[in-house]
């Protein structure tokens, strides 16, 4: 489905039928935006062993022990 649709006063843009209440916008170079669904998780939803996981990662990094940086310039060198 396509349609035109133009900002408000207040720069909002209203979905027709939108299927989720959140979406990623990606808005690329050329003036295109890109619209992902997200789907949100609550909190409790994550299992302890990945909260467990994340708390030894805060920990390690609190102490300073990290690796090298990443050098992510290939990745920006990729087409959107």
């Amino acid at each position: 489905m396509a349609y035109d649709a133009r900002l408000d006063s207040k720069k909002r843009l209203t979905l027709r039928g939108a299927k989720t209440m959140y979406y990623r916008v990606r808005e690329k170079q050329n003036g295109t935006i890109e619209l992902s669904p997200r789907i949100l998780v609550h909190p409790d939803a994550v299992s302890q062993k990945t909260l467990k996981m994340i708390d030894q990662s805060v920990d390690q990094l609190k102490k300073g022990s990290v690796s090298e940086p990443v050098d992510l310039d290939e990745l920006n060198k990729l087409p959107d």
